[in-house]
């Protein structure tokens, strides 16, 4: 039997946007936007090294548990022609993808009080557009491969991140359900709290409650702004009771603004933390906190202090 996820009870960070921060603020190029290709050389693996420990150590100051999220949000069969690698050195860059994680929590697990390492899947295409909408059964089929090869490697969970549409983050469920893997679904949503197909944040998560029997452990919220999804959220409702957690953007701008944008857009950092705060005042079992698009080291560290110090 699976043993319930500590974050499920107590505070959890995250880390920030992987991607922006590897190409805004290092200057490392990620074609496709992808970051398994980092895993690929060594100039690559200790950028990213550099990048996990920034936050390992503001979990190991703050005493707050982490989440490592692998470097496989843009990995699946799909993106391997497009990066002109092959199909079997994809599966391999994602098994070390998570290999670099092991070794990270084992540096760290004495001093942190709780450390999950999460396999990241992405969607099949765009983290913004839904395009071509699969059925479930053939998502699964789709990302079945990935999820084995994550969880085999030692992954403790996994993660989809920037769900777009309802019938890929079902098809993603059930897959995690065949490999016995504790799985949080994340939806992306727009300015107005509903999801790039239109759907309502209510409506994805209760659909897909409905149709796996109510299987990822928890949902999350990610790449959108805090004021795009927070005022869709209901107090006192099962399906919000639902979401344990949320990696916003830094920008208020919408996802058709943030796509022809040639400079990051890192907002606010001091207000974005206060609405994180304002949102754990609401909704105390929101456990897990971390960023997206345009967020970094800073802005995580700032949710982090504004919801644990007074």
């Amino acid at each position: 039997m699976r043993r319930p996820l500590p974050q499920l009870d107590h505070l959890f960070l995250t880390d920030a946007g992987l991607e922006t921060d590897i190409i805004f603020n290092r200057g490392i190029d990620l074609p496709c936007f992808a970051s398994i290709t980092l895993i690929g050389s060594e100039a690559g693996r200790k950028a990213l090294d550099e990048y996990y420990r920034g936050f390992l150590k503001l979990a190991e100051r703050m005493t707050t548990g982490i989440i490592l999220e692998s470097a496989t949000w843009r990995s699946s069969s799909d993106w391997a022609e497009p990066l002109g690698i092959a199909p079997d050195e994809l599966t391999a860059l994602n098994r070390r993808a998570i290999g670099m994680l092991l070794k990270l929590k084992g540096e760290y697990e004495t001093t942190i009080p709780g450390i999950v390492i999460s396999g990241c899947i992405g969607p099949r295409g765009d983290g913004y557009d839904p395009g071509r909408i699969m059925e479930p059964s053939e998502a699964h089929a789709y990302h079945l491969p990935q999820g084995q090869t994550l969880h085999a490697a030692g992954a403790e969970m996994l993660s989809a991140i920037t769900m777009t549409n309802i019938p890929e983050a079902i098809g993603i469920t059930l897959m995690a359900r065949e490999i016995g893997a504790d799985l949080a679904i994340s939806f992306t949503v727009e300015v107005d709290g509903r999801l790039p197909t239109g759907d309502s944040l209510r409506t994805a998560i209760e659909t897909v409650d409905a149709a796996t029997d109510a299987y990822p452990a928890y949902y999350m919220v990610n790449c959108a702004h805090p004021t795009h999804f927070t005022p869709v959220l209901e107090e006192n409702a099962d399906w919000s009771s639902r979401i344990c957690g949320v990696r916003a953007n830094a920008s208020r701008c919408s996802h058709a603004e943030l796509d022809v944008m040639l400079d990051l857009d890192r907002g606010d950092v001091i207000e974005f933390a206060e609405f994180h705060r304002e949102l754990r005042a609401r909704f105390p079992h929101i456990n897990v906190l971390g960023g997206c698009c345009g967020t970094d080291l800073e802005h995580v560290t700032a949710i982090v202090e504004a919801c644990l110090i007074e």
